[in-house]
């Protein structure tokens, strides 16, 4: 299946300069979502994963699917003060600023083989600060899944040593 054909691509989002990759339409359609998410698990389905962390918001839709299909618990990672239980931080750097993610503290286990799971990666930061995060806390990152990925950003750099599936790879800000 031609997921990129389901990406929506729109110029000058959040930004002037920036195309937003907009993954609405392949969540619009039920055969482009399920093949997206067929996609990981059977990538994923003989690594013993254990348990799948999603970030808010698009990392919650496809690591819920993903966990759902694999039978295995999702780990859900928000802004902090957004989690009602004692939470692990990890902070990291953004290109300008800073920002956080908070996980529940009991939420990954000594040696669980954790996937990290989201909808598009871009420079990676994000991405290692969740891995940071999951080996903080004793787990294992089994790797990462992303629907989408642009790679004209070099985010595997910041990702070395993980195994990293992307279903769609964009290899400049202009490709469609």
């Amino acid at each position: 299946m031609d997921l990129r054909s389901k990406i929506r691509s729109i110029p000058d989002f959040p930004k002037k300069g920036i195309v937003f990759r907009d993954i609405t339409p392949l969540l619009l359609d039920k055969d482009a979502f399920r093949y997206a998410v067929d996609q990981i698990v059977e990538h994923y389905k003989d690594r013993q994963v254990t348990s799948i962390f999603g970030a808010e918001a698009r990392g919650f839709i496809f690591g819920a699917a993903v966990a759902y299909v694999l039978g295995v618990g999702f780990i859900p990672a928000r802004k902090p003060g957004k989690l009602p239980y004692t939470t692990s931080r990890m902070d990291y750097a953004l290109e300008y600023g800073m920002d956080a993610l908070e996980v529940h503290n009991d939420a990954i286990k000594p040696g669980d083989r954790t996937l990290i799971v989201d909808d598009l990666v871009a420079t990676g930061g994000t991405a290692k600060a969740k891995a940071d995060l999951v080996e903080k806390e004793g787990g294992i990152v089994a790797g990462f899944a992303f629907v989408v990925e642009l790679a004209f950003l070099n985010p595997r750099k910041k990702l070395e040593g993980y195994e990293v599936l992307s279903l769609i790879s964009y290899d400049s800000e202009d490709s469609e």
